[in-house]
């Protein structure tokens, strides 16, 4: 039997070191136990550690992509080359049936014509639609609308559209009823693994003190530093909250204007426990961070199933999650949930400072076992590997 080829695009490229799909498209490939199956990967050259047209990781080819820097069209730009560079290669290596798989919806006005470039090879064409990338406040109003419009044509021209949020489902199959769009929900994956590192390695025990945190004394927060992820806020709330912990705020802030905006409402630089620390690319380290934090605030509103609430779930004992669907249906009644209403996160802060020390283990518990039953990339990977493989 021939293998059924994957062709995916829309990741910037492999060994993952950029973000959500990428670590995604690492794992996929990493974790590949059916020999009928194989991978492809584009990657961008100017990303990727290998500066070959081609080469292989994790037993997947992987191909690299040319895309100029013509500023934000850029990643447009980049999903059509990548696209129609598979095309080529389908065609150089006459594969019949080959799965192209588009993470997120940037290249809808295109769609149509490039998915008739597959039709001569029996092709198919699949969909990961990921969040709401039309709500993001980063983006002018038309941005916006070229993003939703182009998610419209995404979700009309695809044969499958892989939701990794059951919200996100349920928004496809309402907001596009029209198109009778075939759905299905496979999540975003984690591991329960813990950190490879302890309090006597250097780097821990520099990173502690280089910040003056202190264990097991800290709230933490990891995230893109966006107006989406509310953290005016988490930051408000907590200045309002009576706690004597930090607040350890991972990100990758600079000193812009929306950083500069937070300032000037919430005056966060006359709280000593306010702590901005900057990013963390260590792996390892940023998971000894999360296990030994207190507990972790998720303000994520846009989006579906985010891999940083994945982590906190799995690694840190106490989750207070914004009550909104998407965390909802990942936390389910492992974590405690606020609202943005005035007082509602600072209550919850508080709540949280007075849990017993059996309360505490009973959230750790039931937060580790949710990850293990729905989360596993074990289990994520083999619901892939299922749909690829009985697609015809």
């Amino acid at each position: 039997m021939n293998k059924r080829e994957i062709f995916i695009i829309g990741a910037k490229g492999i060994p993952a070191k950029y973000g959500g799909f990428e670590s995604f498209v690492d794992q996929l490939t990493a974790r590949n136990q059916d020999e009928d199956l194989h991978y492809n990967v584009a990657c961008r050259r100017d990303l990727s550690d290998n500066k070959s047209d081609y080469f292989e990781y994790n037993g997947a080819t992987c191909f690299n992509v040319d895309v100029p820097n013509v500023g934000p069209a850029r990643a447009i730009l980049y999903d059509i080359k990548s696209f129609d560079q598979a095309i080529a290669e389908i065609k150089k290596r006459h594969i019949n049936k080959p799965i192209v798989y588009v993470l997120a919806c940037r290249i809808g006005p295109f769609i149509n014509h490039l998915k008739r470039k597959l039709k001569p090879y029996n092709g198919l064409l699949f969909i990961n639609p990921d969040g709401h990338e039309w709500l993001r406040a980063k983006w002018s109003l038309p941005v916006r609308k070229y993003w939703k419009y182009s998610e419209k044509l995404m979700v009309k021209y695809s044969d499958l559209l892989i939701c990794d949020s059951q919200s996100i489902e349920d928004y496809i199959n309402r907001d596009y009823q029209m198109y009778n769009p075939r759905t299905t929900y496979i999540s975003y994956g984690s591991d329960l693994v813990k950190a490879d590192i302890s309090e006597s390695d250097y780097k821990v025990r520099k990173w502690y003190e280089t910040h003056y945190v202190r264990k097991n004394e800290y709230y933490l927060i990891v995230g893109r530093f966006v107006p989406e992820n509310n953290y005016e806020t988490m930051i408000k709330e907590f200045m309002m909250s009576g706690t004597e912990k930090d607040l350890v705020i991972i990100t990758n802030v600079e000193k812009n204007s929306f950083y500069e905006k937070l300032l000037e409402e919430t005056h966060f630089s006359e709280d000593k426990r306010i702590k901005f620390v900057g990013t963390v690319y260590d792996k390892e380290l940023l998971k000894y961070i999360r296990e030994n934090a207190f507990a972790y605030i998720h303000g994520h509103e846009v989006g579906g199933t985010n891999p940083s609430l994945l982590e906190a779930l799995g690694s840190t004992k106490i989750n207070l999650l914004l009550d909104v669907g998407f965390n909802k249906e990942v936390g389910e009644n492992s974590a405690l949930y606020w609202s943005k209403q005035s007082g509602a996160l600072a209550k919850l802060i508080e709540q949280a400072d007075a849990l017993s020390a059996d309360e505490i283990e009973q959230l750790d518990q039931a937060s580790t076992q949710r990850i293990a039953d729905a989360y596993s990339w074990s289990f994520i990977v083999g619901e892939y590997e299922k749909e690829f493989l009985e697609v015809n």
